[in-house]
């Protein structure tokens, strides 16, 4: 199939997903992929949805509001993937299903308060910092244990795993730190008995080595709906 179609890119981006699990000696039924539609509009995400794609990752709120509205029908499911403000838990708590982004006490508090007044509640993975880059969010990693016995309290929170972002680097080896980081921190989780088993690691760029490494979940924009022609 050609990958000039939505189409298209999705069946090669799934097909180069499997490929990955096989070489890494994994079933690539234990790896979700999660559509990243963020600067794509309504129209793009319909047709994303017309191939069966329920799920959509978005890093701003303003544009999970505008396109939930705009296919309330279709009834999807919006995952937040994006730094999130604390003044943004009302809205998440009205539209997004999900949080990958949950790295701060104060969010989570403000999320809980929001989530209680709507009476529901939502799927959360902490972002941990694992490469050096100032510009990439996410709790430090000896911060974690304590974070997650502390979301204990906040039970519109269901904790179910870690986030990260990798190194933007050309070293495979630099890559593949940040995601075996992760999946170590997830390990002493588990063991320390919180429910955190998913590991959302992993983009368009590096999904195989992050499934190498052991991702659950990648997170796949460009390489399923195409370039993007804005930075939002």
């Amino acid at each position: 199939m050609s990958t000039d179609s939505l189409a298209g890119r999705l069946a090669a981006v799934r097909a180069s997903i499997a490929a990955a699990c096989v070489a890494a000696g994994r079933d690539p039924a234990d790896v979700t992929l999660l559509p990243v539609s963020k600067t794509f509009g309504a129209d793009v995400v319909s047709e994303a949805v017309g191939l069966g794609l329920r799920r959509f990752g978005e890093n701003k709120v303003q544009e999970i509001q505008a396109k939930a509205t705009a296919l309330a029908a279709e009834h999807l499911d919006w995952v937040v993937i994006g730094h999130l403000q604390t003044n943004k838990a009302k809205a998440v708590a009205r539209f997004a299903s999900e949080v990958q982004s949950l790295d701060r006490l104060d969010l989570a508090v403000a999320l809980d308060k929001a989530l209680q007044a709507q009476g529901r509640g939502i799927d959360v993975l902490v972002q941990v910092k694992t490469a050096p880059e100032e510009t990439k969010s996410g709790l430090a990693p000896a911060d974690l244990p304590a974070f997650l016995d502390g979301l204990k309290a906040f039970s519109s929170l269901r904790v179910r795993g870690l986030m990260t972002l990798a190194e933007a680097t050309d070293d495979e080896a630099r890559v593949r730190t940040c995601f075996r980081t992760l999946y170590q921190l997830r390990d002493t989780a588990l063991q320390a008995g919180h429910p955190a088993h998913a590991l959302s690691m992993g983009m368009s760029g590096d999904f195989a080595l992050a499934i190498a490494e052991g991702s659950t979940e990648v997170r796949i924009g460009s390489a399923i709906f195409g370039a993007r022609t804005s930075k939002l």
